[in-house]
């Protein structure tokens, strides 16, 4: 079954263009140009990932990306002309899985989607004494209890998890996110880690199941 990558763009010519390079590489597409139209066609339809541009008539692809979170940890692409304001959208407010800068060439673009659906395809499930990851799902189980986790959170989390006491650097953490070297900023690891902690911190009743080490990063304690 091909992964159906929802692209909601304005732009026409260059969704359809998004459309056809994506086909080439065998992904079934749907395109939404309407804001406002893309909550209705997600109550019916499961894509496996969005690109969702920022700039939509109706409402924005922040509003959108906000909306979406609050029921689905679809992955998400965010498309941004503005390089600036990267680290504030994928990082400080939405929980956005990536992102790419208009211009883009469409190699990159599918390069993105398959870095991301690559890491969908690796279901297993990773276990402490009291905590298991599973990744068919993007959740923490704790005890009894299930915490729901984004993509990008999950594939944060998942080298803590796998090396408990270890400190991880936040570049070493970012390296871990973006293979392919990308520029992002320390802030955007911080804020993906400070919703992940109190996620984790509301369920498991502690101070903190990830530590951070003053001048250093972060590492991972088991709950009791």
């Amino acid at each position: 079954m091909e992964d159906q990558i929802l692209i909601v763009e304005d732009e026409i010519k260059l969704a359809h263009l998004m459309s056809d390079f994506l086909t080439s590489h065998h992904y079934a597409t749907h395109i939404i140009h309407h804001g406002n139209e893309v909550l209705p066609w997600l109550e019916h339809n499961r894509p496996s990932l969005i690109l969702l541009d920022i700039m939509l008539p109706g409402q924005s692809g922040i509003e959108l990306c906000k909306a979406i979170r609050k029921f689905s940890n679809v992955p998400v692409i965010m498309v941004s002309a503005k390089v600036e304001e990267i680290d504030r959208l994928l990082g400080l407010e939405l929980g956005a899985d990536d992102y790419i800068c208009k211009p883009f060439s469409y190699a990159e673009l599918v390069a993105r989607v398959k870095a991301i659906l690559r890491r969908l395809t690796s279901v297993g499930e990773l276990s402490s004494s009291t905590m298991k990851l599973d990744e068919s799902t993007y959740s923490v189980q704790y005890k009894a209890t299930s915490i729901e986790l984004t993509n990008f959170e999950f594939q944060l989390f998942k080298p803590l998890f796998n090396n408990p006491n270890r400190i991880f650097s936040r570049d070493s953490l970012m390296d871990t996110m973006y293979a392919d070297q990308r520029i992002v900023s320390h802030r955007t690891i911080d804020s993906h880690i400070k919703k992940l902690r109190k996620k984790l911190d509301e369920v498991t009743q502690t101070d903190s199941v990830i530590q951070s080490v003053y001048g250093v990063g972060y590492r991972f304690v088991h709950p009791q």
